[in-house]
């Protein structure tokens, strides 16, 4: 019974010695086994491990690729507009042995910080040897590269592996947004103010070639109806010659009348000629006097007021 007690204990003890000697390593991890400080053995691959109790120690880190968000830094770029940058990194532990090397017990936030350095370095570095608008660009992802392949090396002797390096936003500083603003808006108004200009411009010669065109097309047509015209007068005359010329007595006879007409019409018309006028040789010829007689009283008012009426009076000339 009494060897029972104590063997018990002993037992106890031997079973916590032994867990105390097993650790275990996931597919997330790496482990470093650590003696008295000193790296005794790396661990890498998943699945159980032994240490001597009490002893060694063993120390995990993240085999993960890991995410660093960067506080903003202020870029001076070569045409120097200065910039606000905000970056951050992907990264992993490469090497364990290395990385516990180079930050000590620090462990991931000493490795963070001192990563933070070499990416504001390198960030400041690249940036800083090109103009404002080529970080402003789509072709920044050049950019991006050179500061991670710049940034590997220096990683590489603290056991990090930097995969990739990228530029959140790229502001221009609080102090300089409303300068910039205002000269954007003068630049645009000004391209505004250019783009009406030659928009006027180019109406005015519109305006100006459309006035000419219908002043080309006017003055054509009323000339056309002038020719027109004029063939039409000279057919009506040739017309009127013909008819006339058919009968010459009867050609004097309508234009003696038609004279008469037009001297006598209108109720105040008073004309004082005399009677041997070359104007009443009709009058006085036979068939005027046979005229007269026919109108039955011998006025010589109604005799003309009977006569028909004018039809040209450029044909009878």
């Amino acid at each position: 019974m009494r060897k029972t007690a104590l063997l018990i204990p002993a037992l106890v003890v031997i079973i916590g010695v032994a867990m105390s000697s097993v650790f275990i390593v996931d597919e997330r991890e790496k482990a470093l086994v650590l003696q008295f400080g000193q790296i005794v053995s790396v661990k890498e691959e998943p699945g159980l491990g032994f240490k001597i109790p009490l002893i060694q120690e063993v120390v995990k880190y993240d085999d993960r690729i890991l995410s660093r968000d960067l506080d903003p830094i202020e870029v001076t770029p070569a045409d120097d507009r200065r910039l606000v940058v905000d970056a951050f990194a992907r990264f992993r532990i490469a090497d364990v042995e290395q990385f516990r090397r180079a930050v000590g017990v620090g462990g991931l936030a000493a490795a963070s910080q001192r990563l933070d350095s070499i990416l504001r370095a390198e960030t400041r570095e690249v940036l800083g040897s090109v103009s404002s608008n080529d970080i402003l660009s789509i072709d920044r992802a050049a950019l991006m590269l050179r500061i991670r392949n710049g940034a590997i090396t220096q990683a590489q002797a603290l056991g990090l592996q930097v995969l990739d390096v990228r530029l959140k936003r790229t502001d221009l500083p609080e102090a300089n947004l409303n300068a910039t603003y205002e000269r954007m808006k003068a630049e645009r108004e000004r391209e505004a103010a250019d783009e009406i200009a030659r928009g006027r411009e180019a109406a005015q010669r519109i305006q100006a070639q459309a006035d000419r065109t219908v002043i080309e097309l006017v003055s054509e047509a009323e000339r056309e109806a002038q020719v027109i015209q004029g063939e039409a007068d000279a057919l009506r005359n040739e017309i009127f010659a013909t008819a006339f010329g058919a009968d010459p007595e009867f050609f004097e006879f309508y234009r003696s009348m038609t004279a008469y007409q037009r001297a006598l019409q209108g109720g105040n018309t008073m004309m004082v000629m005399s009677p041997e006028s070359e104007f009443f040789n009709y009058l006085r010829s036979a068939q005027g006097a046979e005229s007269l007689r026919s109108t039955g009283n011998g006025d010589t008012g109604a005799a003309v007021q009977n006569l028909p009426p004018v039809e040209d009076e450029a044909a009878l000339r």
